[in-house]
């Protein structure tokens, strides 16, 4: 789970961009998968790649944009990212006890700065 911070991220680059995207995490009830069928701690990531990488690693923003959960059971559900690179992310959803989860999309949103045309390392 990504930690909180306080302090301000000053970002040192005049271009900054928005990179937005939505991942079907999985459909568990279609192939009976853990999700569905499982009990307990069970957890589910995805990597996801950005189209064009990162200066520095961006900042990401995730959401829950559809989820179909088992009436019966409690809805537990904890979507989170991890490991955000200039490539991209992992997106991360856990639940445990007795919930059934068919199914999962997340929306997401990463800001960073970006590289400029005139912009090349030299090493």
């Amino acid at each position: 789970m990504a930690e909180r911070s306080d302090a301000v991220r000053k970002l040192q680059n005049h271009l900054i961009g928005i990179c937005q995207g939505s991942e079907i995490l999985f459909s568990h009830f279609e192939d009976g998968g853990e999700m569905w069928t499982g009990r307990g701690p069970r957890e589910v990531r995805r990597r996801v790649a950005f189209d064009t990488p990162f200066k520095t690693p961006p900042a990401v923003m995730t959401a829950l944009a559809m989820f179909d959960i088992d009436a019966p059971t409690n809805a537990r559900a904890d979507l989170s990212h991890a490991t955000v690179d200039l490539s991209g992310f992992d997106l991360v959803l856990r639940t445990w006890g007795d919930t059934r989860i068919a199914r999962i999309r997340a929306d997401w949103t990463a800001i960073g700065e970006v590289r400029g045309e005139d912009e090349w390392d030299v090493d």
